[in-house]
């Protein structure tokens, strides 16, 4: 692709000719408006124009996915038809400039009145401005470096019950976690900095067990501490996660938005935890919104380390090739003609986890390059955290060895089957 141009994907529905559409959407998105206008050149527009490179039918449908008031008073109706569009935008009219990146690309788009349906499906980049970004700071072969976790995935847990304990309640329940084997523990995305266990108190709390454990056993745990709110306090909890020996905060990326994890990126070296909660907002429409692919890219342009992709056969909506293809697209480099840098980023999967749904997940992702977060599926083992966390340790063994679950025989493991069903 083009050094000078960044690339967007769309589906769009329209009765008019798609065409005529994908035209009107990249003069929107660049130099141009309804009409031509006083100091609209033709050198501004060779300069400054996006292009139309892809125009591909996918076929008409007889009802609008959106109902268009700008459609209704021009008496204009279906068959609706139905295209993908690819538009190149230069990147001198963005720089380095995430928020204008996220308007340019999308913007006024999903508002243009010939428009019934538009979702946003994929970003494509050159290297060069990739690079105009940070990397992540730990990453995947940074965060197992952390933990010392090598050819397995990393195994966690997630804070429960999800908000209500106290600060001192929440590092009993930490010291549990890792006496029974987890690497990685993090909070739920609604208990940031609840006044039953403010940050400031959990923070210390939470660490003085996590360091008695490492100190200990010489094994670390990684606790990503849920520090969403405006920026300035994303820094300073960071800042306290940081003094107290942490490696790692979390995010709600949603509500804190591409400029706030950009500038939490800018401000620390801890790893970013990037949790997408209401992505489902922008996501679960066919014809409206943000697709993962193009989602990801700018949350990765962020700076994120870890991304959250759900999980296979869990509790949220996602089919299993949906979840497949958002661990891979976290895996490969963000550019296509990346070489020599490594920007991959952990892909994190939670919802309904255990060691039954383990063979499918590293089928999924084709690597154990991946964080396997199981809340009931260690919590609530039969036999306790601990033997959770051993029933996922030896579902590995038996996935790795390529015997199925039944028959590897673990005590653990059979009884998290049992108790879980198969």
């Amino acid at each position: 692709m083009s050094e000078n141009r960044i690339e967007a994907t769309y589906l769009l529905e329209t009765p008019m000719e798609p065409a005529r559409i994908a035209a009107v959407m990249a003069g929107e998105q660049s130099s141009g408006t309804f009409v031509r206008v006083a100091g609209e050149t033709d050198e501004l527009r060779a300069r400054a124009a996006a292009e139309v490179l892809e125009v591909t039918e996918l076929g008409p449908v007889d009802e609008p996915s959106l109902e268009s008031a700008y459609l209704e008073r021009k008496a204009v109706f279906g068959p609706y038809r139905r295209a993908r569009i690819r538009i190149a935008f230069p990147v001198a009219n963005i720089g380095r400039n995430l928020p204008t990146l996220a308007a340019t690309v999308s913007g006024n788009l999903y508002d243009i009145g010939e428009v019934t349906g538009l979702k946003l499906m994929s970003l494509s980049m050159p290297q060069s401005y990739r690079a105009r970004y940070a990397a992540p700071a730990l990453g995947v072969s940074g965060t197992r470096d952390s933990l010392g976790v090598e050819n397995r995935p990393l195994f966690g847990t997630i804070i429960k019950p999800n908000v209500g304990m106290r600060a001192v309640e929440i590092a009993d329940l930490v010291e549990t976690l890792c006496e029974a084997g987890v690497d990685f523990i993090k909070d739920d995305e609604v208990c940031a900095n609840p006044d039953h266990a403010p940050i400031a108190e959990r923070v210390p709390a939470v660490m003085a067990r996590i360091r008695a454990y490492r100190d200990r056993t010489g094994r670390d745990v990684m606790m990503a501490f849920n520090i969403t709110d405006e920026t300035d306090a994303m820094r300073r909890h960071a800042d306290l996660v940081a003094a107290e020996g942490g490696s790692c905060v979390m995010a709600s990326l949603n509500w804190c938005g591409l400029s706030g994890i950009e500038s939490l990126r800018a401000h620390t070296g801890l790893a970013l935890h990037g949790h997408r909660n209401g992505f489902g907002a922008m996501s679960r429409h066919p014809l409206l919104g943000i697709a993962f692919d193009a989602y990801q890219a700018m949350y990765r342009l962020a700076g994120v380390d870890h991304m959250h992709v759900h999980g296979i056969g869990g509790k949220f909506v996602d089919a299993a090739d949906e979840v497949e293809a958002a661990a891979r697209r976290c895996l490969m480099p963000l550019a296509a003609d990346a070489t020599g840098a490594d920007d991959r980023v952990m892909p994190a999967f939670s919802s309904g986890q255990w060691a039954g749904t383990l063979p499918r997940t590293f089928e999924a992702v084709g690597s154990p390059d991946f964080l396997f977060m199981a809340g009931g599926g260690i919590l609530a083992h039969p036999d306790g955290p601990g033997a959770g966390v051993r029933s996922l340790r030896q579902a590995w063994e038996a996935v790795s060895s390529g015997i199925s679950l039944r028959d590897f025989h673990a005590p653990e493991l059979d009884a998290a089957l049992d108790f879980f069903g198969a």
